[in-house]
């Protein structure tokens, strides 16, 4: 009986001392197993971000893909509090947000991996498809409200500027980069979404809409890069640096559609890096799937289809036809 007794509590003591080392030490992270692939990107780029998690989902089929998209502000709340480790931006992080993902423990790698352009786009009976960037300005700091106002124009009436979301990667642009950080004034409306943007401008002869180019494909689902504007719903505007009355006497004919090489000449105005930042440090599928956005197949893909310009080099060629 005695031996019993010795061997009932040695085995409780064994469970004890396993109970208690389970319940010590370093949170775990078995809530995310390492081939789980949980990630955030500013909806801005869903066409491709998704396209680009599908083919890296065929060649690892172990991975499990979990996206989310949603705007930009709340993509890094995500990342900085450890509900994703990965997630597509058009900023790097802060130094407050380092220090807090840093609190948790991780480190982080951010790495530029292509240029997104914003269009400018009008309904498709708008004859007016010509903008400078002195004009946009204007309209987002409530200075132009009407079609007559501007340089090159057939309309009259109330004039209307559409996007997507208050939170979004685009309105930041516009505030910090076109208002002087002023928040956006006149007739400038929210309307949720890029589709909705669309929408309403197909729906509407008096507004311009500001949509990510990647969005301007010819049907949903579409993968083929667009070699001009045409076959839409919506027209493109061009868009120049100056006016017709440009003060210091350069050159203001060019105006220019955001495409990939006008993007890389520099000669389209309104574009803007696009990041993937990683907080996971286990060299699974997460950690792929941040290199395989920066390097190899991913920047080709990005290349051939899509409207986004990728961060490797690219050689920029003059064609002759023949």
């Amino acid at each position: 009986m005695r031996n019993v007794i010795c061997r009932l509590a040695a085995a409780v003591a064994v469970l004890c001392t396993v109970l208690s080392c389970g319940n010590s030490g370093k949170p775990s992270d078995s809530y995310l197993h390492e081939d789980d692939v949980r990630f955030a990107s500013d909806i801005s780029f869903e066409p491709i971000v998704q396209e680009l998690s599908e083919l890296f989902n065929a060649r690892h089929p172990e991975a499990t893909m979990l996206p989310t998209y949603c705007d930009e502000d709340s993509a890094i709340r995500l990342l900085v509090h450890d509900s994703v480790r990965l997630v597509i931006t058009t900023r790097k992080l802060t130094e407050g947000e380092k220090a807090l993902i840093r609190q948790q423990k991780h480190n982080y790698k951010q790495s530029l991996f292509a240029y997104d352009a914003f269009a400018l786009i009008v309904n498709k009976a708008n004859p007016d498809t010509v903008i400078n960037m002195s004009e946009i300005k204007d309209i987002i700091s409530g200075k132009i409200t009407d079609w007559g106002q501007l340089e090159v124009t057939h309309k009259q009436g109330p004039l209307y500027l559409v996007f997507d979301h208050s939170g979004s990667s685009t309105v930041r642009f516009m505030k910090d980069s076109l208002n002087g950080g002023k928040p956006l004034s006149g007739n400038v409306f929210a309307q949720g979404d890029n589709r909705a943007v669309i929408e309403t401008v197909k729906a509407r002869e008096d507004v311009i809409g500001v949509v990510s180019t990647d969005w301007l494909r010819v049907s949903k689902g579409d993968t083929c890069v667009l070699e001009n504007f045409r076959d839409l719903d919506v027209k493109v505007m061009l868009v120049g640096f100056y006016g017709l009355k440009d003060p210091l006497g350069l050159d203001t004919k060019d105006w220019q559609r955001p495409y990939q090489y006008y993007i890389a000449t520099g000669e389209y105005p309104l574009f803007r890096g696009v990041y993937a930042i990683c907080t996971d440090s286990r060299p699974k599928s997460m950690t792929s799937m941040f290199y395989f956005f920066a390097k190899g197949d991913g920047q080709r893909v990005i290349c051939n289809s899509s409207q986004l310009l990728p961060h490797t080099q690219v050689q920029v060629r003059n064609v002759v036809a023949r």
